[in-house]
């Protein structure tokens, strides 16, 4: 494991898997992050739709857009099942809402995170194809169908 990576752990941070990629450096997967090679920290609560090939890992970090990372002609099943496990970890609720009517294919998609260890929620709304984030029924749509959960879910 690189020691750019090895430093950087926190107090109580275990690495859980790693192994190398394309170049120099190593993906590394601890318990409170992901570490792409170079040492760039991604928390687990902040990855979204992760997806390997044979040759490339890709994932969406929220707020930072798409990552991809060339990987070797390597067995990575354990490190992408870590990666699995891991950000599912952190999903507490993932809700499909109906928008604009309730019959609608198209929505709106309520997420409740958590930081590994951590107590407190973090919501998220993911907007579904063909909705207008400008919509101005859509803040009172978030807000009913949060309250729903909230009532339902006791999150």
């Amino acid at each position: 494991m690189p020691e750019s990576v090895r430093s950087r752990l926190e107090r109580g941070e275990r690495v859980l898997a790693h192994a190398p990629v394309v170049g120099d450096g190593e993906l590394v997967a601890s318990t409170e992050a992901l570490y792409l090679p170079g040492g760039r920290r991604v928390m687990w609560q902040d990855i979204d739709q992760a997806r390997w090939s044979t040759d490339t890992f890709t994932f969406m970090e929220e707020g930072a857009g798409e990552h991809s990372v060339a990987l070797r002609p390597l067995d990575y099943r354990r490190l992408a099942e870590t990666v699995a496990e891991r950000v599912t970890a952190t999903i507490l609720v993932n809700r499909f809402v109906p928008f604009p009517r309730p019959d609608s294919s198209t929505g709106f998609r309520l997420v409740a995170r958590r930081t590994p260890g951590g107590t407190e929620a973090d919501w998220r709304v993911h907007l579904g194809e063909g909705v207008d984030p400008n919509d101005p029924a859509l803040p009172d749509a978030v807000t009913d169908a949060l309250a729903v959960l909230h009532d339902q879910m006791g999150v």
